[in-house]
């Protein structure tokens, strides 16, 4: 058996694809957005806070990223999944880093989970848009 494995991760080219579909989405929306891309372990990839987008979403949307690469799952799943569990709900939320609303997607690139997208800086539905369009642009799930 092998002591060791590979694991697929966005490339940087790719994340700029990834950040620049969301940007694109985020000024059509007239949205400030800050747009991070991670790799499959969470450490940062590609960022980008655009002119005038909140201080407080540069953090928010890296933690979206995060939270969906651990759970492997859209953030805005993690509430439904959630909200009628007790155990969880009431630690699930108390963790450091976890996001459980819409803007946070793990990408999934040759069937196989590469990296995550979070974007903040809108209504939560709005983030979530920047972040589906930024999945688009690379042709991603």
């Amino acid at each position: 058996m092998p002591a060791t494995f590979q694991r697929p991760s966005i490339t940087l080219e790719a994340a700029q694809q990834v950040i620049n579909g969301a940007t694109r989405r985020a000024m059509e929306l007239g949205v400030p957005m800050a747009t991070a891309v991670v790799d499959p372990d969470g450490t940062l990839k590609s960022f980008i806070r655009m002119d005038g987008a909140a201080l407080l979403a540069v953090g928010i949307a890296q933690r979206k990223a995060w939270t969906a690469i651990s759970f492997s799952t859209p953030t805005h799943g993690l509430w439904e999944f959630i909200k009628n569990d007790p155990p969880l709900l009431h630690s699930l939320p108390q963790q450091e880093n976890m996001v459980l609303f819409g803007g946070g997607y793990p990408i999934v690139l040759s069937g196989q989970m590469s990296g995550g997208i979070g974007v903040s800086g809108g209504h939560y539905s709005q983030d979530q848009q920047c972040a589906e369009a930024g999945l688009a642009a690379l042709g991603a799930g």
